[in-house]
């Protein structure tokens, strides 16, 4: 008997190799993804502005990185002692305006500039939900805590988000024929809309994106994380205690699922040798002075230059620091 749905997970899709530059943003799948494709050594770039839940939000952070935006005091507001941006995740706020922009700044020229060379965009929409500040009717990605009389909230229609990415999609390629974008919903509820209006939020989303894959056929694609969770495991027993977020064990199983569909053996091979060697520097030695351990520090040496000789474009410069430092305390 089988006691599991399967999701249909679709096939022949573009491979995602170790060579191209990568961009997620979004919601928590670009981040547990995004950690996962960094730790296996894939030129990528997650969340430059944060965690981001609505399509308002990740459009505008894409068009800002596209055009190299520098953010300037008037881009900013103070509230309860930090300076925050409205577009930002709290991680970007800090208690001067320096500093601030600063965070911000930096990290946004660092997007911009590898923005040419992208092969993959994975956008991960979480809620179709925006709220926008009074008075100006701009859709904020953080309200940073302020009171929800400052805001309002409504839902996105499904023209709304296809009208704004068409656009978007349109210039990008444009620009970057090569270019492809992969579009995943959060399988995370948003219980303070209610179920029932998360469930309008996320069928919103889904028909969005399902109205964009048919404009651009060659261009957008589409991974199912929501549809696994929530039909294939099925079970709060995959979700971590607040019973909303995924676990470990489903973050580890959705890597799975996202691995046999977009990379290839040889990727997959460039990936058991890249946690080998990292397992490898994990080990803590009984006696770091030996000579057993110098040999062992020497052959991982041996394993990343072989490996970079075959793909130079991986990047070993922390690891081969780490063993530099070990082999010469």
């Amino acid at each position: 008997m089988d006691f599991q749905t399967k999701v249909e997970v679709p096939t022949g899709l573009p491979s995602i190799t170790h060579a191209g530059q990568i961009l997620l943003m979004g919601s928590c799948f670009a981040e547990n993804m995004g950690l996962q494709l960094t730790e296996s050594k894939f030129r990528v770039d997650v969340n430059p502005f944060g965690i981001l839940y609505n399509p308002y939000s990740v459009l505008t952070a894409l068009v800002e990185i596209l055009k190299g935006k520098e953010y300037r005091e008037g881009d900013l507001y103070v509230y309860k002692d930090y300076w925050h941006s409205p577009m930002h995740h709290g991680s970007f706020s800090a208690s001067t305006q320096e500093e601030t922009l600063q965070n911000i700044n930096v990290r946004l020229q660092r997007a911009h500039h590898s923005i040419q060379e992208l092969e993959w965009v994975i956008l991960t929409f979480g809620t179709a939900y925006v709220y926008e500040q009074k008075g100006t009717g701009q859709a904020v990605s953080n309200c940073h805590k302020q009171p929800e009389s400052n805001f309002n909230r409504r839902l996105l229609s499904v023209d709304e988000i296809v009208s704004e990415y068409t656009s978007l999609i349109t210039s990008m390629t444009a620009r970057n024929p090569n270019l492809k974008i992969l579009f995943t919903v959060s399988p995370i509820r948003h219980i303070r809309d209610g179920l029932h209006s998360n469930q309008l939020s996320k069928a919103t989303l889904l028909l969005a994106i399902h109205h964009l894959q048919q404009q651009f056929p060659k261009f957008v694609f589409y991974f199912p994380s929501y549809e696994i969770v929530l039909d294939e495991l099925r079970d709060y027993r995959f979700y971590a205690d607040d019973m909303l977020h995924p676990s470990s064990l489903t973050v580890r199983y959705l890597w799975e699922c996202f691995s046999n569909t977009f990379f290839s053996i040889e990727t997959k091979q460039i990936i058991t040798v890249v946690k080998d060697i990292c397992q490898d520097l994990a080990h803590k030695p009984f006696h770091p002075g030996s000579e057993a351990y110098q040999r062992f520090l020497g052959q991982i040496v041996l394993k990343i230059e072989r490996l970079n000789g075959k793909y130079p474009y991986l990047d070993f410069q922390k690891e081969k620091e780490l063993c530099r430092i070990r082999l010469n305390p």
